[in-house]
């Protein structure tokens, strides 16, 4: 083989590790400001490379330097979270989450979503405070969280679950970690956010902070104070929430977990109708402000 073909076989395969490498970038990006953002890049970096191998414009690349380098810095506090979230699965091996492969014991079926949607109204109902995060596809770790709990390793049912949160029981203070259709393990201590730190109890926070870290999980909140149901989903949290509009998220979350990234949209638009059904299972639609408790972490306060 000659130089120059060499040279061409590796300026290929450059090409074709860089076009794999912003397809994988574009495939976990759903959000529509991102995604501009993240094109915007790529146009200049790719403009960048393309005027230093093939054009002479030391003045033109100099500036397009400057401005990909000025972009870096910026888009690298912007998307802090979003590259934390990147080196921690990296860092942990978990290579099928990051590229949106999730394993088969994440896949749900209607009958999780309807125990989750009972479970959630008997609690709002009698005003028992629930933490229940469901894992559709992170891969959550024991390492992930403050405190990894009991393991339990359990067939997930509504009666189970009510039993977990019962006041008088030792588990009742954590998050309980659900899993396809199994509850993996109670009293589960979650990382706290920090956005809304007056405006949210810990519970709230402690839902707000799993789901800020990883992308493939949701958090269902009830209210120990008002009964009132919550929905957490990429940092951004509903409420309050009707069982209907419950069993509406979980559907398009956990029956489409193929496309969990575009329901974040349905989240976000929070201005949704607030009309709540007599026959759902919620105490009030009035949001109390709720303290937290810095001492401990516990989510006896919501």
């Amino acid at each position: 083989m000659n130089f120059w073909g060499i040279i061409n076989l590796k300026l290929l395969l450059d090409v074709l590790f860089a076009v794999g490498f912003g397809l994988l970038l574009f495939s976990r990006v759903k959000e529509q400001r991102t995604l501009w953002l993240l094109r915007g890049y790529l146009f200049l970096v790719s403009s960048a490379w393309f005027i230093q191998r093939y054009a002479y414009l030391p003045l033109t690349s100099k500036l397009i330097d400057a401005v990909v380098l000025a972009c870096s810095l910026s888009l690298a506090i912007l998307w802090q979270g979003e590259l934390r979230r990147l080196m921690e699965l990296l860092g942990t091996g978990r290579l099928a989450v990051l590229l949106g492969n999730p394993p088969k014991e994440f896949r749900a079926t209607s009958t999780t979503i309807t125990q989750l949607v009972d479970t959630a109204g008997k609690l709002s109902q009698n005003r028992r405070g629930a933490l229940i995060v469901v894992d559709l596809g992170s891969d959550l770790r024991p390492e992930d969280f403050l405190y990894s709990g009991t393991n339990i390793e359990a067939q997930l049912s509504t009666d189970l679950l009510i039993n977990l949160f019962a006041t008088d029981t030792p588990l009742h203070d954590g998050a309980v970690l659900v899993k396809g259709n199994k509850i993996i393990s109670a009293g589960v201590i979650l990382p706290l956010s920090r956005q809304g730190i007056s405006r949210y109890g810990t519970r709230h926070l402690a839902a707000l902070g799993i789901t800020e870290r990883f992308d493939r999980c949701i958090c269902i909140v009830v209210s120990e104070e008002t009964g009132t149901l919550s929905l957490a989903n990429q940092g951004k949290l509903e409420r309050p929430i009707t069982s209907s509009r419950l069993q509406e998220l979980l559907v398009n979350l956990i029956g489409n977990q193929k496309s969990i990234g575009t329901s974040k949209s349905s989240l976000g638009k929070t201005a949704v109708s607030k009309k709540t059904d007599p026959n759902d299972n919620i105490i009030s639609d009035t949001d109390k402000k709720e303290s937290s408790n810095s001492e401990s972490f516990t989510y006896k306060r919501d």
